[in-house]
């Protein structure tokens, strides 16, 4: 399998394993796509953490698979294309992306779908579909401008241009740097230590973040409000608020 998935400690690794560059062709997306929604459903994964491997997250689409395809087959394709992605996206769990070596085109559109990225030092992120003639077709042109902000998210479409690790991390396209021999273990910590929170209120989080980003902030407040109300309810507000109480804050031990 080009993708698989793998449990431990509450953690669910999505593993591409596609040699030598983990190029994302069809058959990838749509197994990517089936793997991420039953990271969705299992109550025994908590978070996510999506790994390419030592060498290379992923490189990109399979250029040559592409080049087969016409227009209408792409008319055909384009949607399942940008489901796989916004699957990642809309697991309501908190996702890590391990980002090693080169995380081109398909490739850095996937660790836009995560919440947080961790890199190497040695990585090389960017979106080069400009040099082929295309524009990125699954969520660049959205997810990147909503993360860096319209104006660097042009300047790396338009130019194709590769970024380094160290002006990703200061442009706000990765969030953490750190030595290639570490970055799947840094990457499984964060991941653990949210596999140990309360699982509701991070999915309530994460929904209100990403909707409000996505809507005017009156709707944000209203999902804001609707969730922050809801989790009243919970059993894990009922421990977190007890354990508050009676040891003091940050020891409450969550199911």
């Amino acid at each position: 399998m080009t993708v698989s998935l793998e449990v431990a400690e509450g953690v669910g690794t999505l593993r591409l394993d596609r040699p030598p560059m983990n190029a994302l062709d069809i058959a990838t997306q749509d197994r990517l796509k089936e793997l991420a929604e039953e990271a969705t459903r299992r109550e025994d994964v908590r978070a996510v953490v999506i790994y390419g491997g030592e060498k290379v997250f992923a490189a990109g689409a399979d250029i040559k698979e592409m080049q087969a395809m016409d227009h209408t087959a792409m008319v055909l394709r384009a949607r399942a294309l940008q489901d796989a992605f916004t699957a990642v996206a809309r697991i309501p769990k908190p996702v890590v992306a391990a980002v090693t070596g080169y995380a081109l085109g398909g490739g850095c559109e996937l660790a836009l779908c995560a919440d947080f990225r961790i890199a190497a030092e040695n990585v090389k992120l960017g979106q080069p579909e400009i040099l082929l003639g295309l524009i990125p077709g699954a969520g660049g042109t959205q997810r990147l401008a909503r993360l860096v902000g319209p104006s660097r998210a042009k300047d790396l479409i338009f130019t194709g241009r590769m970024v380094k690790a160290e002006e990703a991390e200061r442009i706000g396209l990765v969030d953490r740097i750190v030595p290639a021999a570490e970055v799947y273990t840094q990457a499984h910590a964060w991941a653990a230590q949210l596999a140990q929170g309360p699982a509701l209120a991070l999915r309530a989080a994460k929904e209100s973040i990403d909707t409000g980003l996505a809507t005017d902030i009156d709707t944000g407040l209203a999902v804001e409000r609707n969730w922050f109300a809801g989790l009243f309810a919970t059993e894990d507000r009922e421990r977190g608020m007890r354990s508050f109480v009676e040891e003091g804050p940050g020891k409450a031990k969550f199911l």
